[in-house]
């Protein structure tokens, strides 16, 4: 499917120049002189490189048919991180690198939707928000209020997440797995 260069979001997955590249930032550029063109950068799924593409605005670009899959995280192995596909109960086994600094959020039974191109999974995408136990808090110091500071905190899947200080040792946080930033207690 063409879409036009200036419906390029990041996050979008793209095929170009024999490759698939998933979109990492856009920048619409309206120079004084001359037309105005998307700045893109992207990188390669297969190889892992970035690079930066200046589309102009009459440019069509090809983006990438995905097949989303609802699956559940099961356990780590040892070599990989096995999901089991909630319809057919496959299970299928994905390596560190392909979760790309999502594993801090998986939990077993943790439902997850994986996107698949040509049948070759591409990409994990989790919930906005997963519910994680704090393991290891510092405690709360009389008098510091609440708005002035955060302190650190360890999360069973060894995410460290700033927390407010009423936050204690044992309690279920919601956390944002855009980001890692605390949201409420659960």
């Amino acid at each position: 499917m063409k879409i036009s260069a200036f419906d390029i979001r990041p996050g979008n997955l793209l095929e170009y120049e024999k490759g698939l590249w998933r979109v990492a930032k856009t920048q619409h550029v309206k120079p004084g002189k001359g037309g105005a063109f998307m700045q893109v950068e992207m990188k390669n799924i297969e190889t892992g490189t970035k690079t930066n593409i200046r589309f102009r605005s009459e440019d069509k670009v090809e983006k990438a048919v995905v097949e989303p899959r609802a699956m559940q995280y099961l356990y780590n192995d040892g070599s990989g991180y096995v999901f089991m596909d909630t319809s057919t109960y496959e299970q299928m086994t994905l390596d560190a690198d392909a979760l790309e600094g999502q594993v801090e959020f998986l939990l077993p039974n943790t439902d997850v939707q994986i996107n698949f191109h040509n049948d070759r999974p591409i990409g994990v995408e989790l919930p906005p928000a997963v519910v994680l136990t704090v393991v290891e808090a510092d405690p709360a110091i009389k008098g510091q209020t609440a708005a002035s500071s955060y302190k650190p905190a360890k999360v069973e899947t060894g995410l460290t997440v700033m927390v407010p200080p009423f936050v204690n040792t044992g309690e279920k946080i919601r956390v944002s797995t855009v980001d890692g930033s605390y949201l409420d207690r659960a």
